[in-house]
Formats: structure tokens, C-alpha cells, sequence
């Protein structure tokens, strides 16, 4: 075996470790917000340590100078505004079960082209374009909403799909002047200053058990981020990138044996179409890359 392709096999172990410490994460949110702790005082704390590991943990490799932004007002906007997807997410885990949630989330990848095709100046073909459609459609199937709670979490996990891919594409814009560890550096600072100021007016007391989870669920995103960053360190996109949808595994394990719930068949159904539309969007992509070059 090359070590190319060692490089590829660590790099796909990578990544589904770290979709299973995000899918902790969430776990452990949904679990903190049926408890009626609000998403905001996670973000905080959660945003606090995860700033504090990266300056520690550059300070040790006296490379503090990476985390410095090059067009540091242009990272400000984007870490303040970015809280919108982090905190819609965990808010809609309160009316939806999280397989939903990460179903309907997975249309962040739609948003993405979209966001690409008429901000970036990305040529998309009818091939992506249909997809995109038959991904919505996926939603349309998934949601089969039988109250009001349930529209207000599906509304809120499309309202986190959408701001994620704006941070996804900008953070792509940004790459070219910016090193990845300030993207994260600056998002999480921005994050957890809004979050923080807010903080004084949403804070309710928690128990030992709770800041227990609470630094589990910080240490998740922690461990969770990193490995999913050095997986695509080591290994191109297109090769890990599918691994992403483990994280419905995880939701749904976690769904069964924790909150006793199993998705019914129109939610496996919008899953099925939403995966299948998204992993050909991904293989266009990278298709069209290939042609590129």
C-alpha cells in the first residue's frame, strides 16, 4: 500500500471520528435543551473553550501568529453573524427528534451550490441544478409535519443549513488570504462574544450533572473540529466527504436508545433522496474539478 493511500485510509477514519464527536455534540445538546438550558449559554461556553484550546495549544507551538486574521473586520462580521447556524440547529432539537434535524441539515450541501452558482461566479450544469431540486423535494417528503411544533423545527434547521453554507462558501472566499486556523479562531471568538453578552439575560443555574455534559459537549466539538480538519489535511474532499452522512447513523442510534424514538418512513425516505441528490452533487463537483485541471 502507497502511502498515498495511507494517507486516504487515515484520512476517511478521521472523518467518520470526528461526524461521531459532532453527533455526540448534538446529542448531548439536544439533551441539555429538553432540560431547558438555552442553546445561547451552550454557545458560550462551548465557544469559550474551544478559543481557549486554540491559543493554548498555539502558544505551545509558538505559532500564535495563525490565528491572526489578515482582513480581521471582514472575520468579525463572519464569526457575529455566524452564530445563526449553531444556534438555529440546537433551538429546532427542542420540537424535532435529531435525525430529523440532521436530515433536513444535510440540505446545507444544496445551499452551498446555490450560494456558489450566484455569489461566487460558480458555473453549475443542469446535472447539479437537478439534484439541488430532487434534494428539496427530499425535504418536502422528510418533513410530513403533523403540528406547528414540528414546522417551527424544520423552519429553524433550514434557517442553520443556510447560514452554514454562507459560512462554508465565505470561509472558502476567505481561504485564499486566511490560514484555516484564524477561519476557526475568528468564528468561534465571534460566536462566543455574541453569545456571552447575551448571556446575562438567558443564564439558568446548572447542576453538576449539567456541567458535566456541558464540557463533554465542548470537548466534542473540540476533538470533533480537529480531527475533521486534519481528515481533510490528508485526503482530498471527494474521498472523505460522504463519510459526512454517518452522522444519520449516529442520530439515529442516538434517537433509539436515549429518547426511544425511530424516524417513520417518510423520514427514511427524504433521507434516502436528500443523500443520494447530495452525494451527486458532490460527484459533479468533483468531476468538474478534475476537468479543470
Amino acid at each position: 500500500m502507497t502511502t498515498r493511500e495511507n494517507q486516504v485510509h487515515l484520512g476517511a477514519l478521521l472523518m467518520l471520528l470526528g461526524i461521531a464527536l459532532l453527533a455526540a455534540m448534538d446529542a448531548s445538546a439536544k439533551w441539555m435543551v429538553l432540560d431547558n438550558i438555552h442553546p445561547l449559554q451552550l454557545l458560550a461556553v462551548r465557544s469559550v473553550v474551544i478559543v481557549i484550546v486554540l491559543i493554548v495549544g498555539y502558544s505551545i507551538r509558538n505559532n500564535l501568529s495563525e490565528l491572526r486574521p489578515t482582513r480581521p473586520w471582514i472575520q468579525a462580521l463572519r464569526g457575529t453573524s455566524g452564530i445563526i447556524a449553531p444556534l438555529s440547529f440546537f433551538l429546532s432539537l427542542k420540537y424535532l427528534p435529531l435525525t430529523d434535524a440532521v436530515v433536513v441539515f444535510f440540505t446545507s450541501v444544496f445551499a452551498i451550490t446555490i450560494i456558489s452558482a450566484y455569489f461566487l461566479g460558480e458555473r453549475v450544469g443542469w446535472h447539479r441544478w437537478s439534484a439541488v431540486i430532487l434534494g428539496y423535494f427530499g425535504v418536502a417528503i422528510a418533513m410530513a409535519p403533523t403540528g406547528s411544533g414540528a414546522i417551527a423545527g424544520y423552519a429553524l434547521v433550514l434557517v442553520s443549513s443556510i447560514s452554514y453554507a454562507g459560512l462554508f462558501t465565505s470561509g472558502r472566499w476567505l481561504s485564499e488570504t486566511e490560514s484555516v486556523s484564524s477561519l476557526v479562531f475568528s468564528y468561534n471568538a465571534g460566536v462566543g462574544l455574541i453569545a456571552c453578552c447575551l448571556l446575562p439575560f438567558l443564564w439558568t443555574s446548572m447542576n453538576a450533572t449539567e456541567w458535566v455534559l456541558l464540557m463533554l459537549l465542548s470537548g466534542f466539538a473540540v476533538a470533533g473540529h480537529f480531527a475533521i480538519t486534519y481528515a481533510f489535511s490528508l485526503a482530498e474532499a471527494s474521498a472523505i466527504a460522504p463519510f459526512e452522512y454517518t452522522a444519520i447513523i449516529w442520530a439515529l442510534l442516538f434517537d433509539y436508545y436515549i429518547w426511544g424514538s425511530i424516524p417513520p418512513l417518510t423520514t427514511c425516505a427524504g433521507a434516502a433522496l436528500i443523500i443520494s441528490s447530495g452525494l451527486y452533487v458532490l460527484h459533479r463537483e468533483n468531476k468538474n474539478r478534475q476537468a479543470g485541471r
